[in-house]
Formats: C-alpha cells, structure tokens, sequence
C-alpha cells in the first residue's frame, strides 16, 4: 500500500507525502514517492512535479517504526529515492511546511527548487543519535548552504525555522498563504520560463583556505562533542565535500555513517530515544484511554519540593494553589518562586510579561477548603508515613469526586498511602526529583488500585509539564531509589577496603557519572541516607552496611548543608574540598574493624557501583516492578546523572557482555561474602540462554 496521494493539479503532478503523523519515510513512503516520479515522467501533460507534506510535516525522516526492520533498508533506500528525484527531467518542487527534518531535509535537497512556511522546522538530528546525516545530507548541504552554516545545521542538530535561511539559495520562495496553491503557482512559472533546472549533486564547493576553517571547526567541536564521535565525523564528511567529488564524497559519508552505527555511543543515543517513547506506553492501557481534565492543580508544601513542582504546572499555564501550614513558610515559598523567574528573567531566558502571567496563576492559603475545586492534588510533605496519613485523610475528606491525589514520596508504600483514603483507585504516586523545576524525570508510581485514566492522565500531564515519566510498581524506594542505595552500599564498602571518598567519586565521575556517590550524598544531605539505614537496621537486618556513614551523621556531618560531609565546604561555594579529618577517621575506623587497607582501582571501583546497579535493575525487572529494562535506563539517564554515551545501567551491562557482568559479580560475591551480589535470577537465565537484558 502506497503511503503517497498522487493527483494531477492543470499541468502539474502533485504527490503528496502521507504517512501519518510525520510522514515518516518507510519503504512504502519511498516507493510511492518512485512510482510517482515514474508516473509524472512518463505522462507527456504532465510539466512539472510538487512534493508536499502536511500542515505538520513535510517528512520527520525515517520512520521509527521501521527501525531495525529489512524494509529500513529495503530498495529504494533514501539515496536511491533522492538520487531518481534530482535526475528527473521535469522540475520538481518541495514544498515545505511543518517538520522538516533529517532524511525528510535531505529529500527536499534532491528537488530542483523549494518553497517553504517561514515557521517550518529545519533540521539535520542524526547527531543527536550518534550518527552523521546518511542520505547525502553531508554533500548536498555544504554545496547548496555554504560549508559553514551546513556544517552548523548538522554538527548542532537543533531545528532552524526555514526563515533563517533567508539570503541563502536553499529556499527559492516563501509562503505565508496557502503552500499547494503557492507551489502550484510557483511550478507554472517555472515551465512558463524554462528555468534551468538545479541540481545541487552537480555545484561546487567553493570555500578559499578551507584547510584553515577545518582545523578551526575541529578544535570548535572537540571542546564539545565529549566523549561523543558523531560530531567531529560531520566534518570529515564536510570535508570530502569540499575536496572530493560528489560520488567519492557520497562513499565517504556511507563508510562514516556506517562505521558510527556500530559505536556503542551511537547504540547509547539510539536506545535513549527509542527508550524515551516506550517509557509513555503501559501495556495494558490503550492509548485511547479517556483521561481526566485537569484545569487547577493543588500543591501541599511551599518547601523546595513544593515550590519546584508548582514551577512545572504554573509554566505549562495551569493554575496552581499552594497550601502551608504557617503564613511565613508560605510567603516564604511563594517568593522563592517569585525570585527563581526573576533570576530566569535577568538571565534573558523569560519575558517580564511571562514572569506576571506565571506570578498570576499562583495563589498562596492555609486552608484545605481552597483546595476542593482542584482535579489534581500533589502532596510533597514531610516523608513519613504518619505526615502522609494526615494529609490524605484531609484530602478525601475535603478533594471533588474524581480528583486525583497524588504523592510525592521517593520511598514510601503508595498503597498504604492509598487506603488512607476511601478512594484508593484516585491515587498514585508521583516522584519529583529536586530540584523539581529543572529535573526531567517523573517516577509515576501505580498503586494495587490506581485506575488505569487515573494512569493515562498522569502520563499525559507528565508531557504538557516536559517531564520524562517513567512507571514504577511500589516497593521500597521504586526504581531509582532502591537501586542507588545499593550503589552508595557498595561505595561503603570501597571505604572500608581502602579507597578514599574522592578516589570513588573521581573514578565514577571520570567513567561519566554526573557525580559521585559521596558528593550526591552531600548535596542531598547525608541525614536521609541515615533514616533510611536507621529503618532498614530493623526491617531488614540481613542487609549489610558500612557503618562509617553512620559516624560522619553522628557528628553532624550532614553534607553542604552543615558545611562538612564527606568532605568540607566553604560559604556560599558548593565546591567539595577533601577533609584529612575524614581520612583519619577512616583509618582508625579500619583498625577497629581490623582491616588492612588495600590498593584499590578505579575499574574496580567503577565496576562494582556500575554492577551493583546493573543487579538490583534486573531485580526490579524480574519483580515487575519496571515494565522493561528501557524505563530503568530512562529513570538513570534523566535522573541520576548517567554518562549519556553509556546508554543506562541496562545497556551498558548488555554492551560489557552480560556473560562477563555475570562473573564479575560471582567474583565480589566470593570476595566479600555478600549475599547481593549473587547475580539475579533474570541474569542467570538471560545468561543461559544467551539473550540480552535489552
């Protein structure tokens, strides 16, 4: 089945791009696009040929569906389909509107002439997936664009609106009516004068001392790229277009773009963005679920917490009241907002007019009452279970029938939470991460009888607010919680052995983690993790812990917040500085224990935090507990400061060999005579039969 419309409009054949709801360019796409092609070449009534999308989207590039599939690659690939549009004996128009981007740009560069909407969105992203553009992008930019700015497009891979290209010869005329009758207008002039036809394959590249600004973009990307390969690639390609033909140059982009699919870089990017939209799918959940409106939204807590979340709906244009429980915590909340926009305001990133319409979508009261006309209530209190009790007590008592409330643990049983309450199937949890207004993760936690539109509108709020939701089970500390504390366990333990606080995060943050586990611990406040362990000493004796953490909070170490933690702080620098006094107080910590220290590497110390995620992820996945090895890596990539290029602790496990990830962890079993790290079952049996965990 074709994925194209042709019609013939007076002399003009009309092909129209129509693979909903980007126009994705599948092999059906592809195909229909030849056979229309084919179709107008061989009709003699037939003058010139328009290539047109939709209002949304001229084409968004290949189509994801397709992705790993034989039809991804299927003849006609991309190249073939560009290549017959640009030898075509007619004139052939893009016409341009919405999304444009990717193979979809590259397209429109095989036509002979383009319009466009001065708002369409241009881009070339496949940077952003660890690649180069494939499809001629490389050869045909530089050439049409000029070296630099084709070099920028693709380097970058943000989208441009088609009026930026304003004094280029990319776009031949722009429309603000009607695109087809512009184009069809615009294909009549073309025939009437007997425009020559331009075909980029066929321009050269002139740019005078091009060695010089090669060098220059290099040491420009370098400083930027990271650890990422793509980047600096695009020049390469660029360059070939400047020295080499343009068939030689269309080999030297294939063999780049072929070479970057096999990083594990590019894997890395790929599986983020195929992860991110399987993250906003629950199996048993149509997509179709009717949701619940949520026009005003309460929030208990004006605290950091509180405040950050009312930031996100009041930034969306939901109107949000906020409830304390004394008038100065609440002004106190209240003009934190206020100074958080004014400080965004200073910096040129928000209108004084968008500060004040924000500022008015806020109200401020001590009273539940106000909170009654509200379809969404989040409570980001105190995070003890007797604190969450009286506050959904009040709320079933006071909420609207069908009102959703909402809990802002990071730890606590949801479903307890629940039947506080006499509605338990209105409630779920939703987990911020701080700060709030900044953080794009969202744990979305799914009670025993969350209602599935209860589900359906959370993750559809989730993405009018820019958050990355992400389904979690209840169980102790869900998805992200429960697994740091294994990592931050193990760091423990490196402790004990003979390591530093500042050689375990060294290690970790040069391996790529946004943070160590020491510095984390500081920054959040070593007082949690202490509550936390105070618990688990009673609930769960078998679990084993240093117990150095525990003397540090004895003396009021509690992190950045008290000036001294793992390490010391100076005011108002949130640098951290390594404290010889902890040093001395591990030595002697390690003496009473008797234990000699030992050398310890920083492979070790990354496999053993790496791994102890690795193990307790599987745990969650075989539990149910996440829905797919993807949501856990989303949880770690937007949440916990994963190195991007690693992909999640998921991936990286399956690119290290899940085999070998096995091993190593029989290993530290062995060594250190802990019961967790017996590999999880899962990995056993995936193990076994030779698969993966993603």
């Amino acid at each position: 089945m074709s994925s194209t419309n042709y019609e013939v409009r007076g002399n003009t054949a009309v092909i129209t791009l129509a693979n909903a709801p980007v126009n994705g360019l599948s092999y059906d796409l592809r195909c229909g696009i030849v056979a229309g092609i084919d179709q107008a070449t061989a009709d003699p009534a037939v003058k010139a040929i328009v290539m047109i999308g939709s209002d949304r989207a001229f084409s968004g590039g290949a189509d994801i569906r397709e992705f790993g599939s034989p039809k991804a690659y299927a003849q006609p690939n991309l190249p073939a389909v560009i290549a017959i549009v640009e030898r075509c004996a007619k004139p052939v128009i893009a016409a341009i509107s919405g999304v444009c981007m990717g193979g979809g740009f590259e397209l429109t560069l095989g036509a002979h002439f383009r319009l466009a909407k001065p708002d369409a969105k241009i881009a070339l992203p496949e940077v952003k997936l660890g690649l180069i553009p494939g499809a001629g992008g490389t050869q045909r930019g530089p050439r049409i664009l000029g070296v630099e700015l084709a070099l920028n497009l693709m380097a970058k891979g943000d989208p441009v609106p088609a009026s930026a290209f304003k004094g280029t010869p990319l776009i031949d005329e722009y429309v603000d009516g009607d695109l087809l009758t512009a184009a069809l207008a615009f294909a009549d002039k073309v025939v009437a004068e007997n425009k020559p036809l331009r075909r980029i394959s066929e321009m050269k590249v002139d740019y005078p001392n091009h060695e010089a600004f090669l060098q220059f973009a290099r040491n420009m990307i370098k400083g930027i790229a990271g650890p990422f390969p793509a980047p600096a690639k695009c020049v390469d390609a660029v360059a070939a277009s400047m020295t080499k033909s343009f068939d030689e140059g269309m080999k030297v982009e294939r063999e780049i773009f072929v070479s970057l699919m096999t990083t594990p870089e590019s894997a890395a990017l790929r599986h983020l963005f195929a992860a991110e939209r399987a993250a906003s799918k629950i199996a048993d959940i149509p997509e179709d679920t009717p949701t619940r409106n949520i026009a005003k939204v309460g929030v208990i807590g004006a605290g950091t917490m509180g405040g950050g979340i009312t930031m996100n709906f009041l930034n969306a244009g939901i109107p949000v009241t906020m409830l304390e429980m004394k008038q100065e915590a609440l002004d106190k909340g209240m003009a934190t907002i206020r100074k958080n926009y004014e400080n965004t305001l200073k910096k040129g990133k928000l209108t004084q007019e968008k500060l004040d319409q924000r500022m008015a979508l806020l109200t401020g009261t001590m009273s539940y009452d106000d909170l009654k006309d509200c379809d969404l209530i989040i409570e980001a209190v105190f995070e003890e279970i007797g604190v969450k009790e009286t506050v959904f007590k009040k709320l079933d008592e006071i909420a609207k029938p069908g009102a959703i409330l909402a809990s802002n643990t990071s730890t606590l049983d949801v479903n307890a939470i629940a039947n506080f309450t006499k509605r338990p199937q209105d409630v779920v949890g939703m987990h911020f991460f701080s700060p709030a207004n900044v953080m794009k993760l969202l744990e979305v936690i799914r009670g025993a009888a969350t209602a599935k539109d209860v589900m359906a509108t959370v993750m559809q709020i989730a993405k009018k607010i820019k958050k990355t939701a992400v389904v979690s089970g209840v169980c102790d500390g869900f998805i992200g919680n429960r697994m740091i504390e294994h990592y931050g366990r193990v760091a423990g333990f490196l402790l004990e052995e003979g390591a530093t606080p500042q050689q375990v995060d060294k290690a970790l943050e040069k391996w790529g983690m946004a943070m160590g586990p020491f510095r984390m611990g500081d920054l959040a406040g070593n007082d949690i993790g202490w509550a936390i362990r105070k618990r688990r000493y009673t609930e769960k004796p078998n679990i084993r812990y240093a117990r150095f953490a525990d003397r540090l909070c004895e003396q009021g170490r509690y992190g950045q917040k008290t000036g001294k933690g793992w390490y010391i702080y100076q005011p108002g620098n949130r640098n951290a500085i390594p404290d010889a006094e902890v040093e001395a107080m591990l030595v002697d910590y390690r003496k009473e224990l008797g234990i000699t220290p030992r050398k310890i590497s920083d492979a070790e110390i990354v496999e053993r935090c790496i791994y102890a995620l690795v193990n307790e992820g599987a745990r969650i996945l075989e539990e149910g507990i996440a829905a797919r090895a993807s949501d856990i890596d989303m949880v770690y990539l937007t949440g916990y400061g994963f190195p991007m290029h690693r992909g999640g602790p998921m991936l990286y496990a399956d690119q290290s060999g899940l085999y070998n990830v096995a091993r190593r962890m029989k290993e530290f079993a062995a060594t250190s005579g802990d019961a967790f790290w017996e590999p999880a079952p899962l990995i056993a049996k995936l193990v076994a039969e030779g698969k993966s965990l993603t």
